[in-house]
């Protein structure tokens, strides 16, 4: 029973962290989520077998490189601590495609890029108009163009290729 107490006192910075920054949830996964785009678009800048493709990844790493650097210096003004390194399950997706080679890694590569863009374009979205903080939000609707456009671009390179996206 007494380690209720002790538990519930050790989290309440936690909760007033959180309280002081109501879109930690977002700048969390844009962070993992920028960092693991430009990483996976350096692995299909040598590893893609299309040029497409390859021309691709290196629009992730510019692109995403370009909004990482900008949602650190909001995050550095407004005190809130980023991740420094892609999520549990972004860093799989990328030991999987490291094994893979020519066709096999475009197509996984590809699907995998559908499917990261469709998600973030409904995380910035949905940002840009229900955010809480104004900076946030501002980033997310600077940023949503950009997104909707690789999303519009990967989608373009996936039916060129016949590749089936769920």
């Amino acid at each position: 029973m007494k380690r209720i107490p002790l538990l519930l006192a050790a989290l309440a910075p936690l909760a007033a962290f959180a309280a002081d920054n109501p879109d930690q949830s977002f700048f969390d996964h844009a962070a993992e989520g920028g960092l693991a785009e430009v990483s996976l678009g350096k692995l299909a800048q040598e590893k893609a077998s299309d040029p497409k493709v390859k021309e691709f990844g290196a629009m992730m790493v510019t692109d995403h490189s370009a909004a990482n650097e900008k949602l650190k210096a909001l995050a550095a003004k407004e005190g809130v601590k980023l991740p420094t390194s892609p999520g549990v399950g972004q860093m799989a997706t990328k030991a999987k495609l490291e094994v893979l080679t020519g066709d096999t890694f475009d197509k996984s590569y590809v699907k995998g890029m559908v499917k990261d863009h469709e998600e973030d374009v409904a995380l910035f979205r949905t940002e840009a108009t229900s955010g809480k903080d104004a900076g946030a939000k501002a980033f997310a609707a600077a940023t949503l163009p950009t997104l909707e456009e690789h999303l519009k671009k990967i989608r373009s390179i996936a039916a060129a290729r016949g590749i089936k996206v769920d």
